[in-house]
């Protein structure tokens, strides 16, 4: 772990990652997987149905619409972003990956110095009620493994660390799981693990300045443009 870390470079980096790991290559997969016909398997009534509701005439074009939209603005991008950030805390040096299983990451306490076993979520609703108990017991056989290896360990040395959101926002399975093991969310989670205490309002300042920044130009109507291309060719569609 580095003790000397600067948060504006810190920024920077993430920055950088984020629109390389996350953004970058969401839209590149867009423009070459989801541009194909063959990746979709495509129901002629809800296809129909979908034109419809979209308001677009049921054509080639329209179809294309309907099929890619959902797509691309799909779930993929927010699992995406839970693994990438994953990878990020350990690529920066933030962490280190956990050889214990059920953990993602260790890293050094920055608030009160303990060494931190986490499980990372994305969001303050990102479990269900069915996720509670096997998230105990993953925590209940780190705790009993610590014990029979003598390593110093303590319920507060076990948590979930909720990336983006804050506590009023976390879902009673998470206030559930708060109880026993520590669920630190959002600015307090950011601030153990970088030790700058608004280091997650100024994240998403500078996350949402790299939006802005960001090339979107035609994006859509290419992707779109191209599947129709193929949807044009095919023999499935009745125009």
């Amino acid at each position: 772990m580095k003790d000397d870390l600067d948060e504006k470079v810190l920024l920077k980096n993430i920055r950088e990652y984020f629109s390389s790991q996350l953004f970058q290559k969401h839209r590149d997969s867009a423009l070459s997987k989801h541009t194909k016909l063959k990746s979709y398997n495509v129901n002629p009534i809800i296809v129909k149905y979908l034109v419809r509701v979209l308001g677009v005439k049921y054509n080639p074009i329209g179809v294309a619409k309907a099929l890619y939209f959902p797509r691309v603005l799909g779930t993929s991008i927010n699992t995406s972003f839970g693994t990438n950030s994953q990878k990020m805390f350990v690529k920066l040096g933030l962490a280190n990956g956990s050889l214990i299983k059920g953990m993602d990451i260790e890293f050094q306490d920055r608030v009160d110095k303990r060494q931190k076993w986490c499980q990372l979520k994305a969001g303050p609703n990102t479990i269900n009620s069915g996720d509670v108990k096997p998230l105990m017991d993953e925590f209940s056989t780190v705790s009993n493994l610590a014990r029979t290896n003598t390593i110093e360990m303590n319920n507060g040395d076990l948590m979930l660390g909720v990336i983006y959101g804050e506590k009023k926002q976390l879902s009673q399975h998470y206030q559930i799981i708060n109880r026993t093991y520590p669920v630190y969310v959002g600015q307090e989670f950011w601030h153990r693990i970088t030790g700058f205490q608004n280091f997650y309002l100024n994240l998403i300042t500078e996350l949402e300045s790299l939006i802005n920044d960001l090339d979107s130009q035609n994006f859509f109507e290419e992707g779109y443009s191209r599947l129709a291309k193929e949807i044009e060719a095919s023999d499935f569609f009745d125009f």
